[in-house]
């Protein structure tokens, strides 16, 4: 646990410590190579992590997707700090020739080890670079079918994973492969779902203790989500946990007795699982029920959808779950990664867990037990009868870090769009846009029925999509980009027929739809893990789109649409460097040092839901650099979903 618990006045004798251990290690393993083999052996480069390995913080290599298994996206370097982070600059930029088109998007957070970094495309492409040079070792063609129609978001992938000598990618046409991380060869290949049942791949998996974990998206074309852990050297399933309970299973009284809703209820995974080795608890959070819009024929609280769990990570069987959107018909999911970190409260430490959602507020838990730590409490809610609504939802303790609700002023601009909007095309009638009602203030869980429907906030975009936030345990804070956008929410039993439902046809219940005039709007806020309260938020005119990560320099680095990588103080939010890096940059950035000196990497390739500028580079910045700013894309337009 020792990720958890370094103090920022230990930094220099665990880093002098670690690098006098590494310089004997290559010696011995130097030694040991003459010795035995010349040299010419023919083991791997990447090794099978140990647990130890992958939570200890990384420096030279940054091996999983969250940095540690922890997924707190937290480098303990600081050669890079507040007071140079305006001398960074490009060592240099590469193209990757891959996913250009407007359909994919550049979200994938690149791994690095041994001086090669791992980077995966919207194609289901693999890159292995240089970090000396960037230039390419080896490439792996995902070759996906041009005819995958069963994508909710956007053609993408965010990310590898490493281990056992292999790089593992899930593929957006259901498949995980494994390549051989020296030449990129394939050595393995399973099924984790089939495209045409709408059972696609976008995150990227987790290796651990000879497992490759993956999840399944494909929540808006009736499926049934899954988690399943593979052994790392065969690509055999050992395990997989449905996150729609089946009938016997912890779950299924909450989805109706007298259907099979339960069959294509959703609660898709979006992102990369957390695990902690010592407790043997592996996490996630899942996404959305199915239909996202029409609760009419799936009575109940419909878990595991919308819910934080966790599953004994060697045989993936339950242990707890916590539910934070009950019988879900807003689309209001968890698709951002969980986070793990200790937290004293109430004077006591405690071993916690967070998740930053779409409904605009960050849960807390103790990830031992999975109760709330800084309180979550059950609150009435408006009820629809036809849509079976909850009764209560769960109301965290503290800030939420975007709008909750839309003021009457708004209402009436957005009133008056429709109107011109209306007057522009010759009539209400012609717009394509359904009819809304102003109610209950457009709060947070009003419900809704039928085809004139109502505004309400946060709207399907978030909230926090599927950018990863980061966690410092110098400030205590957890790093969250969110957006903030209303959207109109109806319903309809004539989009649909559940007994005729076609496997991969979309399963929605209705439409997304935003009113005419609306703007989407973003923050990136610092919440305080012990109080659960906004530290400092910044407000941006359009929405924050990309992961985020924090370092021991006092740094957190994000992105932004228009092209910037951004960094601000990690301790009160005040901007210190940007960089123009020619696309959308809506990758999460990595962190680390190679031969001496710390990097920042990043993809800057634009997002398709996002609706950014499109690329195909990757950036390496460091204090020694000499590349500056390119000129900034154009964008496009802002989508909707993960």
């Amino acid at each position: 646990m020792r990720s958890i618990r370094l103090q920022p006045r230990q930094r220099d004798r665990h880093r002098k410590h670690h690098r006098r251990r590494a310089i004997l290690l290559l010696l011995t393993a130097a030694a040991a190579c003459v010795a035995l083999t010349g040299c010419g052996g023919s083991d791997k480069g990447v090794p099978a992590f140990s647990a130890d390995d992958l939570t200890t913080l990384p420096e030279q290599n940054w091996i999983t997707n969250g940095g540690t298994v922890f997924n707190q996206r937290y480098s303990p370097l600081d050669e890079i700090t507040r007071s140079n982070v305006s001398d960074l600059n490009g060592v240099w930029r590469i193209h990757l020739g891959s996913a250009t088109e407007a359909k994919y998007s550049g979200e994938a957070q690149p791994l690095i080890h041994d001086g090669v970094a791992y980077v995966s495309t919207g194609a289901s492409d693999v890159f292995a670079l240089d970090v000396n040079s960037g230039k390419t070792i080896w490439k792996y063609e995902g070759h996906l079918d041009d005819e995958i129609s069963t994508v909710c978001c956007g053609w993408t992938s965010r990310g590898v994973a490493l281990g056992d000598g292999n790089a593992y990618l899930g593929k957006l046409d259901g498949k995980l492969v494994a390549l051989d991380a020296d030449t990129g060869k394939e050595v393995w290949s399973a099924n984790v779902g089939d495209w045409r049942k709408g059972e696609t791949i976008t995150s990227a998996a987790l290796y651990y203790d000879g497992l490759v974990v993956t999840g399944l998206s494909g929540g808006e074309f009736g499926v049934r989500g899954s988690v399943t852990a593979y052994d790392a050297k065969n690509g055999k399933e050992v395990w997989r946990f449905y996150t729609i309970p089946g009938p016997g299973e912890t779950g299924h009284e909450t989805w109706p007795q007298d259907n099979d809703a339960w069959k294509r209820g959703g609660a898709p995974v979006w992102q990369t699982p957390a695990v902690d080795p010592a407790l043997g608890l592996l996490y996630f959070s899942t996404g959305n029920t199915s239909p996202d819009f029409d609760g009419s024929d799936r009575k109940g609280d419909n878990l595991f959808a919308n819910s934080i769990v966790a599953l004994d990570a060697k045989t993936g069987e339950y242990r707890w779950h916590f539910q934070q959107v009950h019988h879900d018909i807003w689309d209001l999911d968890s698709p951002s990664p969980v986070v793990l970190f200790d937290v004293k409260v109430d004077g006591q430490m405690r071993h916690a867990l967070a998740e930053a959602s779409k409904t605009g507020w960050v849960y807390i838990l103790d990830r031992t037990t999975g109760k709330p730590l800084v309180g979550i409490d059950e609150r009435p809610v408006p009820q629809e009868p036809r849509q079976h609504t909850s009764a209560t939802q769960p109301y965290p303790v503290g800030d939420a870090f975007t709008s909750q609700s839309i003021t009457a002023k708004e209402a009436a601009r957005l009133h008056a769009a429709r109107a011109a909007a209306a007057k522009a095309v010759g009539g209400e009638d012609k717009l394509s846009r359904p009819k809304w009602d102003y109610v209950n203030e457009g709060r947070i869980f009003t419900p809704f029925w039928g085809q004139r429907g109502v505004i309400s906030t946060p709207s399907t975009i978030g909230g926090t999509n599927w950018p990863p936030s980061s966690y410092n345990p110098g400030t205590g804070y957890l790093y969250v980009c969110s957006a903030s956008a209303v959207s109109i929410f109806t319903s309809s039993e004539a989009e649909y027929d559940p007994a005729k439902i076609a496997s991969g046809e979309d399963f929605l219940g209705s439409a997304f739809n935003a009113p005419d005039g609306s703007v989407v709007s973003g923050t990136f806020t610092a919440m305080d893990m012990k109080t659960n309260k906004i530290v400092w938020q910044k407000q941006w005119d359009d929405s924050c789109y990309s992961g985020s990560v924090t370092t021991a320099g006092g740094l957190v680095f994000v992105g932004h649409n228009d092209g910037r990588l951004i960094a601000y103080d990690a301790r009160n939010g005040d901007q210190l460097w940007e960089f123009q890096t020619g696309a959308g940059a809506n990758a999460t950035a990595t962190v680390f040092e190679h031969d001496g000196k710390q990097y920042v990497m990043l993809v800057a390739a634009g997002s398709a839901l996002g609706g950014t500028a499109h690329g195909d580079s990757v950036w390496l910045f460091g204090l020694n650099g000499e590349l500056g700013p390119t000129t900034a894309a154009g964008t496009g337009v802002q989508g909707d979903k993960k």
